[in-house]
């Protein structure tokens, strides 16, 4: 599967668990870290935890684990490395403070869902 597929699929997944304000933003070209970001909200750091955890068990149920996860316990701010696509979702509070999407927009790239 390449990685705009799969990026389109753990938005899919994660609007299908309600998370909020999701977006795809396509890095190809200015990272070697990895092609798409994957960023979504949870409305706490409960649901937050919630996506984290249904997210993995989906796409461990297709064959795929992350190869590095930090900051699931939390709840505040969690990031799932899938290789081409990195997955961040944030508690509102979190994603207010750190605004990733303006690091990476650049007016063409960013697919909301």
């Amino acid at each position: 599967m390449d990685s705009k597929t799969f990026s389109q699929k753990i938005c899919k997944i994660l609007d299908n668990h309600k998370a909020e304000d999701i977006v795809s933003i396509d890095v190809t070209g200015k990272t070697e870290v990895t092609d798409f970001f994957v960023i979504a909200g949870g409305r706490s750091m409960t649901h937050t935890r919630a996506l984290i955890e249904l997210l993995e068990e989906e796409l461990d149920k297709e064959g795929f684990a992350p190869i590095r996860r930090e900051g699931v316990k939390e709840g505040r701010w969690a990031v799932l490395d899938y290789g081409d696509v990195v997955v961040h979702i944030f508690n509102d509070e979190s994603r207010l403070f750190y605004h990733l999407e303006s690091l990476w927009d650049d007016g063409k790239n960013v697919t909301k869902f």
